[in-house]
């Protein structure tokens, strides 16, 4: 989209991309790029202020509150856990994966028992489509938005830190801890239904053995392996994971007795006939969600990607869906089609307990979970390392701008004195060794008891599809849905403004009305249909809460988009320049990965992001509640 500009916009250095006080929003051209900067788009200025897409922002004027500029130090709170470690488009496309298709997939089928064939199939699909835009819209917003680039955004709640606060980032790290915990949980259960079984045990009995088997094989593999510092180290790992989930998809599909359970049931057009949509729809769609769900894990991906650019990172994300998609969709079809109303939660348990086929399915399903849980961990730990330490996971004492140059020197082995490598030596022994309980470091330590957190649950519980449904109710709608959603709509508020702005502007004048941003608003006399001519460009809440309105605007639900645009646009500007006065706020970008300005169907996207996961959460809930009571999701 166009925005119209001042002729005199490049003469006045001074010119605000917003304020935070009144409420106005100035829209400027953004800076080219020249020979002398190398095609570059130098995002500092020699006066102070930075570069916007929309222009000069000067930070000389700017009272920035105490509040703000704390939580300015987020991003280099959060650097000092980045990945020493980095990994390929294959390594990071098979932790992508690895991440999505974890316990989810073995509860597809019983998802589409739940939903009914055909709208399952339909929801997996908008699911799957869903998440890579999601994906793709958190990472670029955090690394590519012309306004973010170049400050250190390096996590999902820093990203919403900066339109919404500590409320933004404490709402993604509430929600990224249900995701990882549930998941987590799942897997546990899922080792505990699998192992024992495949050994010999019968399902539903024995379960000391199977709670000792469960605390044994997590002990032994999923605790070390969850240790790891960076995710790069779980590449090769996730590859295994990623061909065994292959061939579990590979075995159900041929194992399945679909023939039988069809003809038994009036042949395949009669099942499509009859199964349909069922009143438990938004049961089926938590799972979904839970099975799909990877953008709590999206950072942590993104920041191992070497060299990260828009075009490699939709590489990743197109890869991973692709397959993540193909995958759940063969096997939730072939699961449900070959059991039908008997589906249960774990598909594997419908199948005979002594027979050899689903005994190996069943161990190379352990195996999956056995690797897929450290993603999981990795998450879970980073938000509880943010929540407690301040994002310090190797103890290097916590980011201060007193300390900020040891920090560096510690995290990356430099210094400007002759015996700077030494102390940086030194100082890497006291990280590793520093900040844990029972001779382990803070890493290992928390490590430890998220595995504690979720091996003490998955002992008492044996129902693993509640957990999946009300895992992905509440934390898979917010973290997937409604928290992108959000994010867009603040970080992006501006344009969201200027636009409703022109469009009631536009709307009024053609009814014969003149605007000036106050309560009253007068018929033009003569021609209803009189140009009156602006002054300037400027666009304020104000002036778009005042006076009259069209029905769509209601309809639209754009007073409340509005006000959630004009609260995230004034956090915005508010707490880039507290971030930038700390960081120095001098970065040059390279244009080609800069990105446009958002457009009309982009915030359409936003705004269906937001209501889809607040039905799919709201439903979801009431939905569990209900089958809990009623007993619906009883085995015949």
């Amino acid at each position: 989209m166009d925005f119209p500009r001042n002729d005199d916009d490049d003469d006045d250095p001074e010119a605000t991309s917003a304020s935070s006080s009144g409420g106005n929003y100035q829209f400027h051209q953004s800076p080219k790029p020249t020979a002398e900067n190398g095609g570059r788009i130098d995002m500092a200025n020699d006066n102070g202020g930075i570069r916007s897409r929309r222009g000069l922002v000067s930070l000389e004027s700017e009272v920035v509150p105490a509040g703000v500029a704390g939580e300015a130090g987020v991003g280099n709170l959060s650097k000092l856990s980045m990945p020493k470690k980095k990994s390929s488009i294959m390594g990071a496309s098979s932790n992508l994966v690895n991440s999505i298709v974890g316990a989810g997939i073995i509860g597809i089928p019983y998802a589409i028992r739940m939903s009914g064939l055909w709208a399952g199939v339909l929801l997996l699909v908008l699911v799957a489509v869903l998440t890579d835009k999601s994906l793709r819209l958190l990472i670029e917003q955090a690394s590519f938005h012309p306004r973010l680039c170049h400050l250190p955004v390096h996590t999902f709640e820093d990203l919403a830190s900066y339109p919404y606060g500590k409320v933004g980032s404490g709402f993604v790290l509430f929600n990224m801890l249900v995701m990882a915990y549930g998941a987590m949980i799942a897997y546990l259960l899922i080792i505990k239904d699998t192992v024992p079984t495949a050994m010999g045990y019968d399902h539903g009995t024995h379960m000391m053995e199977r709670n000792l088997i469960l605390v044994a094989t997590s002990l032994v593999i999923m605790l070390p392996l969850s240790m790891q510092r960076d995710m790069a180290s779980l590449s090769c790992t996730s590859a295994f994971s990623v061909a065994a989930d292959a061939v579990l998809v590979v075995f159900i599909a041929a194992f399945s007795p679909i023939k039988e359970t069809v003809a038994a049931n009036g042949g395949f057009g009669e099942i499509l006939k009859n199964d349909g949509i069922n009143s438990t729809l938004f049961i089926g769609l938590g799972i979904l969600s839970t099975a799909m769900a990877c953008q709590h894990s999206a950072f942590l991906v993104a920041n191992s990607l070497e060299n990260k650019t828009q075009r490699r990172w939709g590489r990743v994300t197109n890869q991973s869906i692709a397959l993540s998609a193909m995958m759940t969709l063969v096997l939730g079809v072939c699961g449900y089609l070959g059991f039908l109303g008997s589906t249960q939660g774990d598909v594997l348990n419908s199948f005979p307990h002594d027979s050899m086929q689903a005994n190996v399915a069943r161990l190379l399903l352990a195996f999956t979970m056995l690797l897929t849980y450290p993603m999981e961990s990795f998450v879970a730990r980073h938000v509880l390392v943010m929540l407690v330490h301040n994002g310090d996971m190797d103890a290097t004492g916590g980011f201060t701008l007193e300390n900020e140059d040891r920090v560096e020197a510690e995290e990356l082995g430099s210094g400007e004195n002759d015996d700077g490598d030494d102390r940086a030596a030194n100082a890497r022994g006291r990280i590793i060794e520093g900040g844990g309980a029972l001779c382990m470091n803070r890493r290992q330590t928390w490590t430890a008891l998220v595995y504690l957190m979720t091996l003490i649950p998955a002992l008492v519980f044996n129902d693993i599809g509640p957990v999946l449904s009300l895992t992905g109710a509440i934390g898979g709608s917010c973290i997937s849905y409604i928290g992108p959603g959000l994010i867009y709509l603040g970080v992006n508020g501006e344009d969201l403004l200027y636009m409703v702005g022109s469009w009631l502007d536009g709307w009024r004048r053609g009814r014969g009305y003149t605007t000036s941003g106050t309560d009253a608003e007068l018929p033009a006399e003569g021609n209803a249909s009189l140009k009156i001519a602006h002054g300037d460009d400027r666009v304020s809440y104000e002036t778009i809460t005042a006076g009259s309105k069209p029905i769509l605007y209601y309809l639209g639900l754009f007073p409340l988009w509005t006000f959630i645009a004009h609260r995230g646009a004034t956090h915005m500007q508010t707490k880039i320049n507290a971030a930038n006065a700390i960081s120095g706020g001098s970065a040059a970008v390279d244009e080609s990965n800069v990105l446009p300005g958002a457009t009309k169907f982009d915030f359409a996207v936003c705004f269906f992001f937001i209501l889809f996961g607040v039905v799919s959460m709201v439903a979801g809930i009431l939905s569990n509640i209900y089958v809990q009571f009623s007993n619906l999701d009883e085995v015949p």
